[in-house]
């Protein structure tokens, strides 16, 4: 027994720094001595990257290799190692939980009875889970209806299942109480936190109304403490974590998604700002407590659509070899720690760094709302919004000396660029913008770069103005030349409409009505709208009417009128057209008859500016298809009327020829 403990002490004293019996030179303690070629040698080990004497620093392979682990699976950087785990919904060919690609195992799909599993909560409230062949399908219970219509549906489709319509929530007080305290009673019933995450996935991932934005960020804002704990064996700890950050960014990334914006815009100034600072506590807070789990050195990457998330977790021993700093999108953010020479403690310490791409426009500064001129310059946001947080245990073993970032315009910058924090209390949550303790180091047409002193988050402001009130008199005449123009294409339909029928009126007093119509309605028609929204003339991004409160029909609706005036004077000319020219030239066939029509009709259109209903349906439902539509058609609608109506025009060439037929140089030309 006694030799037997001597073998394993010499086998460890080898492993720490020896790799051959004959090899004496002291190595670092993640290395090796060896003799190669007759010389001896410290050789780190794999995994390992240094001169094997002084240092042998861990190699991330997660971040020097380009998807480590295949499809469908997370890489987790150890010391001197790695491993993968599967995603959500995958399982490994091999049946091991953690494991290296280089092995043979891969992720494949798991199929699992999810119904005898989870039984309905994986379908959300109300619904009840059928299983099938290779997955499973959701249905609503009887009593409640999808949202979506689709009577069979899959979690996180934006399928939830409600109650016979009500009357809607307003944003009254009673109201929003009675919405939390629903919001909040679900949470609470659910013990899990990964479970929770999955049920604010589930609930937020569909469209929501402003009552519903307010109650899950209260109930989130409340219940993140909870969602950062993890009630399992140590060996477990981990790999749970990582699955459960995922789903916390995917989960957040429901509330600030570019088609959210509209909901939060809906929201009064306070309830809006308040939620906002909230929701980027919870998220900043969650996340960094998350993070702390992690005991290994590691990084980790999660990217959703409009949230980005980067967190650094390591251990004293590498606090001078790791700088955090990552790349996100166009906007790039590196952390420096005061220098020390070697750390006085073991701890460890947690990185969490954060980049919201669209919420920038809805954290206005407060002064902007004091503003009553809209000459005044503003400040706005012009940039994404990025948050940095830094847990350290203990709290001298990483202390801050300042971050770095560069931030990529989100819109053409102005001017009085400023790099700013959000300055908000965590007791009223309340905020506002602020630059003290930030400066800014470089600026360019597209970037700005900026150091700042402390944690919270961060954001580029740009200070508009002086010509916003030229913007919105340039919308102005841009709605009233444009009403202008459709009432002249609607008495040009009455006009032909008038002639094709026959009928007998006074041309003077017509004539005199058609300049009364087509000057002074839309002139109507603009005073009405800017003396009830002026402020909706003119955007941040363009000199035009607002898309907000729906004010962009003042002109939609006028237009959609004018052409439904105008198709139906181009279906009775069109009908008349062909009768009379069937009648009075029986010789001419039927086909030449419809080819001549169909002509006069395509011309028809754009005098009569019916192509213009594409620019309407693309305001409607826009694609990339109704835009190239109305821009081509309308880009050249003057073109096409002057081809149609002039060039083709049978009376015009005769016209023509007869002009210039006695001209030598042109004769031979029209022969």
């Amino acid at each position: 027994m006694k030799l037997f403990l001597l073998l394993v002490l010499m086998s460890t004293v080898l492993d720490y720094g020896y790799g051959s019996p004959n090899c004496t030179m002291p190595c670092h303690k993640d290395a090796k001595c060896e003799i190669k070629g007759g010389h001896q040698g410290c050789y780190c080990s794999p995994g390992f990257t240094g001169n094997g004497i002084a240092s042998c620093y861990d190699d991330n392979e997660c971040e020097n290799a380009t998807q480590p682990c295949g499809e469908n699976a997370n890489c987790t950087n150890t010391v001197g190692s790695y491993y993968c785990m599967c995603t959500l919904g995958f399982k490994s060919n091999t049946g091991q939980e953690k494991f290296i690609t280089n092995d043979g195992t891969s992720c494949v799909v798991a199929d699992i009875d999810e119904c005898s599993e989870a039984g309905t909560v994986a379908c959300g409230d109300h619904a009840k889970c059928e299983n099938v062949d290779g997955g499973y399908n959701c249905s609503c219970k009887e009593g409640y209806q999808p949202s979506t219509g689709k009577l069979q549906f899959k979690p996180n489709d934006g399928t939830s299942c409600q109650a016979i319509p009500r009357a809607n929530c307003e944003l009254y007080d009673v109201c929003i109480t009675e919405n939390n305290n629903r919001v909040l009673a679900k949470i609470r019933s659910i013990k899990e936190p990964l479970a929770v995450l999955q049920e604010f996935n589930r609930s937020t991932v569909g469209q929501l109304s402003p009552v519903d934005v307010i109650s899950y960020v209260e109930a989130l804002s409340v219940s993140y403490p909870f969602l950062s704990t993890v009630n399992y064996t140590v060996s477990d700890k981990e790999a749970l974590t990582n699955v459960t950050i995922n789903v916390f960014v995917n989960t957040m990334n429901n509330f600030v998604q570019k088609d959210k914006i509209t909901v939060w815009e809906a929201l009064p100034t306070d309830n809006k700002r308040k939620s906002l600072t909230k929701l980027m506590h919870a998220v900043e807070q969650g996340a960094l407590r998350m993070a702390q789990n992690f005991k290994k050195t590691m990084q980790l990457d999660v990217i959703a659509s409009d949230l980005a998330l980067k967190v650094f977790a390591f251990d004293s021993h590498h606090v001078k070899h790791i700088h955090p700093h990552v790349h996100m999108g166009a906007d790039y953010i590196k952390i420096s720690p005061k220098k020390k020479e070697v750390p006085n403690s073991n701890g460890t310490v947690a990185v969490v760094l954060l980049r919201y791409s669209n919420i920038g426009s809805l954290l206005s500064s407060s002064k902007n709302h004091s503003l009553k001129d809209s000459s005044e310059e503003r400040e706005t946001v012009s940039s994404s919004v990025i948050a940095v947080a830094i847990s350290s245990n203990p709290p001298t073993l990483y202390e801050l000396e300042k971050i770095t970032f560069t931030l990529k315009y989100v819109k053409t910058a102005d001017k009085n660029i400023k790099c700013a924090f959000w300055n908000y209390s965590a007791d009223t949550m309340d905020g506002d913008w602020s630059t003290e303790g930030c400066e800014l180091t470089h600026s360019n047409a597209t970037h700005t770069s900026c150091k700042c002193n402390h944690l919270t988050h961060f954001a580029v402001l740009m200070s508009s103005g002086g010509s916003v009130l030229f913007c919105s008199i340039t919308a102005g005449l841009l709605h009233y030349f444009l009403l202008s123009a459709f009432a002249w294409m609607c008495i040009e339909g009455i006009h032909l409409y008038l002639i094709v029928v026959g009928v007998i009126y006074n041309k003077g007093f017509l004539h005199k009505n058609f300049y009364i119509f087509g000057y002074m309605s839309p002139a109507v028609v603009v005073g009405i709208s800017a003396a009830l929204g002026y402020k909706y003339y003119g955007t941040t991004e363009v000199c035009w009417l607002s898309t907000k409160n729906n004010f962009i029909w003042s002109f939609i609706g006028p237009a959609c009128l004018i052409i439904l005036v105008n198709l139906l004077a181009f279906g009775v000319i069109i009908y008349k057209v062909f009768r009379h020219t069937a009648m009075l030239k029986p010789e001419v066939s039927c086909y030449e008859n419809i080819r001549s029509c169909a002509r006069g009709a395509l011309a028809l259109l754009f005098l009569l500016g019916a192509t213009w209903i594409f620019g309407v349906l693309h305001v409607v439902q826009g694609s990339v298809v109704t835009a190239y539509l109305f821009t081509i058609f309308n880009a050249f609608q003057g073109m096409f009327i002057f081809i149609f109506l002039c060039v083709l025009s049978r009376k015009i060439q005769e016209e023509y020829y007869r002009l210039f037929k006695n001209v030598p140089c042109c004769f031979g030309c029209l022969r």
